[in-house]
């Protein structure tokens, strides 16, 4: 891809679109939910034919943590069909050249082989606390390949790990584990009271800055066509209390950290399968989970209270 002549991103506001704004991709339009609302297919269709995108990074989505994802199952299958749906759909009728959409591991079957590969993705339910979000999430791999065995179009999909970074959102409750685990650490130093923290701790997950998704994005948006998706992860995993340490040292917290056992844990580990990311990028380098944590940290405490919660 030399030169796009246009690249529309949606949910421009959020993890990785802010990733990509930082990195100051070139021809880039970031939408937001100020230009339309991407659950109505004619506002939608409306934003294509205004801004005549050749190509689409599509990050536009309603996501949550556990707690989102438990609470509100039904109102997060039907919103992210609906925008995915109406998306794709508005890109095969303006005619774009290619288009990337971004899935997460969540999606995979609950009992599922491991490592997490590609070619497992519909090979079983996904994990209970997240079923409505995760079924939408995975019809975009069947929309994609819908779309490209009908029309040709030039549809493709990522799979990162567990994203985060700057301008996540931080809601204790619906925000992501890191991001929520940030917020949560906050307020506690704030306080003066116990860090209280969902689980036991053990969970394994692969987390992922957004500034390496970011570039990731514009990779494989240049030389990435495969029909099945690619999973976008460094393989290196990292417990939750791990975790939970390293934001408690980056926020100087002094106080009791208590693990919640009687707190749903979700999926004990979800690793994935590199293999197809180190075909294409096998000298690629992941920021390490501390530096990582480190600038998110940061960001908060220069951020807020101006944060998204």
């Amino acid at each position: 891809m030399k030169n796009p002549e246009k690249i529309l991103v949606t949910g421009g506001s959020g993890l990785i679109g802010s990733a990509l704004k930082r990195l100051k991709v070139p021809n880039a339009i970031f939408l937001s939910r100020k230009d339309g609302d991407l659950t109505d297919f004619n506002q939608t269709l409306k934003i294509f034919k205004k801004h005549k995108p050749t190509h689409v990074i599509h990050l536009a989505a309603q996501v949550g943590g556990i707690g989102g994802n438990s609470m509100h199952t039904g109102e997060y299958f039907r919103n992210n069909i609906m925008i995915n749906i109406n998306v794709l759909e508005a890109a095969r009728l303006t005619d774009v050249k290619k288009l990337i959409s971004f899935m997460s591991t969540c999606i995979f079957p609950d009992k599922c082989e491991y490592p997490l590969n590609e070619k497992n993705l519909h090979n079983g339910p996904p994990h209970p606390s997240n079923f409505g979000y995760a079924y939408a999430k995975r019809m975009l791999e069947v929309q994609s390949n819908a779309y490209r065995n009908e029309w040709g179009c030039n549809f493709i999909v990522a799979i990162p790990t567990n994203i985060y970074g700057p301008n996540d959102n931080f809601s204790p409750t619906e925000g992501h584990v890191v991001p929520s685990l940030i917020q949560k650490c906050y307020l506690a130093k704030k306080n003066n009271t116990d860090l209280y923290v969902w689980g036991s701790g053990k969970p394994l997950r692969e987390f992922v800055l957004s500034d390496d998704i970011g570039k990731l994005a514009i990779w494989a948006l240049k030389n990435y066509n495969e029909p099945s998706p690619i999973i976008l992860s460094s393989g290196a995993e990292v417990s939750i209390e791990n975790l939970v340490k390293m934001i408690a040292k980056e926020m100087n917290f002094k106080g009791k950290i208590t693990l919640d056992s009687s707190k749903p844990d979700g999926q004990f580990r979800k690793p994935s399968d590199t293999t197809k990311f180190l075909k294409y990028k096998p000298d690629f380098k992941f920021t390490s989970i501390e530096k990582g944590v480190k600038k998110t940290v940061r960001w908060f405490i220069e951020n807020y209270p101006n944060i998204r919660k």
